[in-house]
């Protein structure tokens, strides 16, 4: 029953608590616009707030990871260019040793040969003691000279893979220089070829952890998108739809403004009773 009365104003009760849920519903409205967020923290939606932190938490150890292949690219790419030097190398070593396994050439070109020979040797062992990325090596097995396996991790559950080093010492040609027919052919059809395999075993080893590095940073790559695209769906805003809910807030503000206005002035009706 209504009741006319100047300490209970019920209708400006009414428009106040109607008011104050347009203003809390307005602010709502003006917190996702300003931030892009519909969930912005755990007030908004505590459980979707706390699967969106678990996510980025994924993109932060996925990024992270990716970061850390690009380092193992490096010592693979430096690895994987001293070889392809080395065995551009070997052909020259090869040319001047069947050189030297000629019988018929005199003193004078045999010693020109074993020069050229001696230096091309020690190029090959600067190339390979040279391949070097942030003090790592993948042609050495010493652990001093930052050499041995590498055991990089490749996702953000801390998985991991290994590549394995190579004996630098198993890609060189052999210090004692053939210097005549005979030693050069022996050579040339023994323990040349034995290094220069190993050369060959090495490039198509490591180029095969290079395309599996950069796939696993592909894949990576995808991944965070994919989680970045999951997190929008989860808490971003929908700007269109919060864009007309705002003018539509702004409106009910200015009413409801109006009504509890209209609303106060009720109690001023009842002193015309008293005249």
């Amino acid at each position: 029953m209504s009741v006319n009365s100047v300490n209970t104003n019920r209708q400006a009760v009414f428009a106040l608590q109607s008011l104050n849920q347009t203003n809390s519903d307005l602010g709502m409205v003006q917190k996702r616009v300003s931030t892009g967020y519909r969930v912005a923290d755990a007030r908004d939606d505590g459980g979707a707030f706390a699967v969106a932190q678990a996510v980025r938490s994924d993109i932060a150890g996925v990024t992270a990871v990716n970061e850390q292949l690009g380092g193992v690219k490096g010592v693979l790419q430096t690895t994987f260019a001293a070889l392809t030097v080395v065995s551009d190398t070997m052909k020259q070593a090869r040319a001047t040793l069947t050189r030297l396994a000629d019988g018929a050439i005199d003193a004078t070109q045999r010693a020109q040969y074993v020069t050229q020979y001696n230096q091309l040797r020690t190029q090959i062992g600067q190339f390979i003691s040279d391949a070097n990325y942030n003090g790592r090596t993948l042609l050495s097995t010493a652990t001093t000279d930052g050499g041995g396996d590498i055991v990089g991790i490749r996702n953000e559950a801390g998985g991991s893979f290994t590549i394995i080093a190579e004996n630098g010492g198993n890609l060189q040609l052999d210090t004692a220089t053939p210097t005549d027919a005979a030693a050069a052919t022996t050579y040339l059809n023994g323990g040349f070829i034995t290094v220069e395999t190993a050369i060959s075993t090495a490039l198509n080893r490591f180029g095969a952890s290079m395309q599996y590095v950069e796939n696993q940073i592909s894949y990576n790559t995808k991944k965070v998108d994919a989680l970045n695209d999951g997190l929008g769906a989860l808490v971003d805003a929908d700007l269109a739809k919060e864009s007309s809910n705002l003018q539509a807030l702004q409106t009910r503000q200015q009413l409801g403004v109006q009504t509890l206005s209209l609303a106060n002035q009720g109690p001023q009706v009842l002193l015309s009773l008293f005249r």
